[in-house]
């Protein structure tokens, strides 16, 4: 029964930590769409602040175990692939 709990917290955990990093590529590319371009220095404020609130959100569940700490890596890597590729398509337009 425990363990199942422990499951269901991590699964939820990573489900929010998942929804974050969502969260923030639908925030830039509004931001890129609609707001600044690439190199403004507002749309590097807020990726960067972003990033690093998520990077932390990602340690803290590391450290109370509920994340495995590859998994939040691949976490902030996949969103940075993501945020990269509409940076690039954004230079294309």
């Amino acid at each position: 029964m425990a363990s199942e709990i422990l499951v269901n917290h991590r699964e939820k955990a990573f489900a929010l930590l998942e929804a974050d990093a969502d969260k923030i590529l639908k925030l830039i590319k509004v931001q890129m769409d609609n707001l600044t371009m690439p190199q403004c220095p507002l749309y590097e404020e807020v990726l960067d602040t972003q990033m690093f609130g998520l990077s932390r959100e990602i340690d803290f569940a590391v450290r109370l175990g509920l994340v495995v700490e590859a998994e939040g890596k691949s976490l902030l890597e996949t969103l940075e692939r993501e945020l990269s590729a509409l940076h690039e398509a954004s230079l294309r337009k």
